[in-house]
């Protein structure tokens, strides 16, 4: 068979004439196997599995009322953070019996929307979104389509329908705070790519260095969050601030790579320079010292999210819309 031709997937009325029944039957076995017999039951279900057979899902889910879908819209697929928070969507989801859609938008508002036009014209019974950030046009397609929305990561004033999430800039507000109180004079914010919450977080470090009267530095990039970026933004801060004596970053990537750019600079962490991280990975617990970092609840804010989409969904609705999960600052070796 040449390559560039694809070959043919096999249709409901091969199924059929294998077995010498109507392809109605067989379409009626997709919809639902109990409305056929046990014994034509087994000969469709042992025929599909030697044809490798693939339901084509799209007509059933725009002929129904429920699609048992929900789209899941994820600003990175190589951050971590959104690991865990898939897997507590997942294991709600597989528990009610639907199936996830997931997209990946980088955090670009007109990719998202994009995104949930594809979504919505497969029936998705509802969306969780973890942008509260979006663009003229995605509004009214959400209310056009009337599902449920969850917004989740972040707590909006005015949510589109529901939010789960985390006050970031208390967050890190609270962990400058705990740099301030170790009596730290000389603190520097690195933050990377620069979306939204990046920007909530360097209001948290603001809103602390201002009022203990200490002076702002930030280093900044647009750049996508690495390890080797941490050492990137000390090069730059030591530059601008030579008695520079803490840090705290955006997130665990930039923190763990500026304390392995300590090390080979010399730079003793927390004695020389102390650094605070955010989200509580597990590599920062693997490394010398631990890092300590703000921890953010991701597997419960999916949870949480599945849950409040698929009750609404089921028409079991909560009253209230906006849950704020908290945080944590976890212990460690480098404050």
């Amino acid at each position: 068979m040449p390559q560039n031709k694809k070959p043919k997937r096999p249709t409901l009325q091969n199924i059929a004439d294998r077995i010498g029944i109507t392809k109605m039957t067989v379409s009626r076995y997709m919809r639902d196997p109990e409305s056929v017999s046990e014994t034509t039951r087994k000969k469709i279900a042992a025929v599909s599995e030697e044809l490798g057979y693939i339901q084509n899902r799209a007509p059933i889910m725009l002929s129904k009322s429920s699609s048992k879908v929900i789209g899941v819209l994820l600003p990175s697929l190589s951050n971590h953070v959104f690991s865990s928070f898939t897997q507590g969507i997942e294991v709600v989801t597989n528990a009610k019996g639907y199936e996830i859609i997931i997209a990946h938008f980088s955090y670009n508002e007109e990719i998202e929307e994009r995104k949930i036009a594809f979504l919505l014209s497969y029936q998705v019974d509802g969306l969780i979104l973890t942008s509260t950030r979006h663009t003229k046009r995605t509004l009214q397609m959400i209310k056009t389509a009337g599902v449920p929305v969850i917004e989740a990561m972040e707590i909006p004033e005015k949510p589109i329908d529901m939010a789960v999430g985390l006050d970031h800039a208390a967050a890190a507000y609270s962990a400058v705070n705990a740099m301030i109180e170790k009596g730290l004079k000389k603190i520097a914010y690195f933050g990377a790519r620069l979306d939204y919450r990046t920007q909530l977080r360097m209001q948290g470090y603001d809103t602390a260095i201002d009022e203990a009267g200490l002076e702002k530095l930030h280093i900044l990039t647009h750049k996508h969050t690495s390890f080797t970026l941490g050492n990137e933004l000390l090069s730059r801060a030591l530059s601008e601030c030579p008695k520079l004596d803490g840090v705290f970053c955006t997130n665990d990537d930039i923190a763990i790579g500026t304390i392995l750019s300590c090390k080979e600079r010399g730079i003793k962490v927390p004695e020389q320079l102390s650094i605070i991280g955010y989200n509580a990975l597990d590599i920062g617990r693997a490394i010398t010292p631990q890092l300590t970092s703000v921890s953010t609840p991701r597997y419960q804010i999916g949870e949480k999210s599945a849950e409040l989409l698929l009750s609404s969904i089921e028409g079991d609705r909560e009253e209230r819309n906006i849950y704020d999960l908290g945080f944590t600052i976890t212990p460690g070796g480098t404050l």
